[in-house]
């Protein structure tokens, strides 16, 4: 695959992370869902693969979610000696920054992502098993 190719398609992706995307035969604004009943798919792209990053998104998030909440000790002392500074915040501050960030790295890393990614199938397939 060529790199012009490649970039127009992680274009294409990132615009159908956000929910938009272009028709890539007549250039026209879409959503999702209309996206979805087109008859012109872009290359490499699958209803498959939409569904897959809206459900990667939403994992994504929730990770962020819950490191934020884990974390809301640092978040506060950061808060803290941030309020009332501008510039001075990256010196000042350098250490409550770096204290979140070590406890947010814990909860927001690919292994978390990846556990998450196992519990979100075992739930599906239970459920799948539920259904039958």
């Amino acid at each position: 695959m060529g790199y012009v190719q490649e970039a127009r398609e992680n274009h294409v992706k990132k615009k159908v992370e956000e929910g938009k995307t272009t028709h890539y035969m007549c250039n026209c604004l879409m959503t999702v869902t209309k996206f979805r009943n087109c008859l012109f798919w872009p290359p490499g792209i699958s209803f498959y693969n939409l569904r897959h990053i809206k459900i990667k998104q939403a994992l994504r998030s929730k990770m962020k979610q819950k490191a934020l909440k884990e974390c809301d000790r640092y978040t506060t002392k950061y808060a803290e000696c941030a309020s009332g500074r501008t510039i001075s915040v990256v010196w000042q501050c350098r250490k409550q920054a770096k204290e979140l960030n070590e406890c947010l790295h814990q909860y927001t890393n690919d292994s978390v992502l990846e556990e998450m990614k196992k519990a979100y199938m075992l739930q599906q397939n239970e459920q799948g098993s539920l259904r039958v």
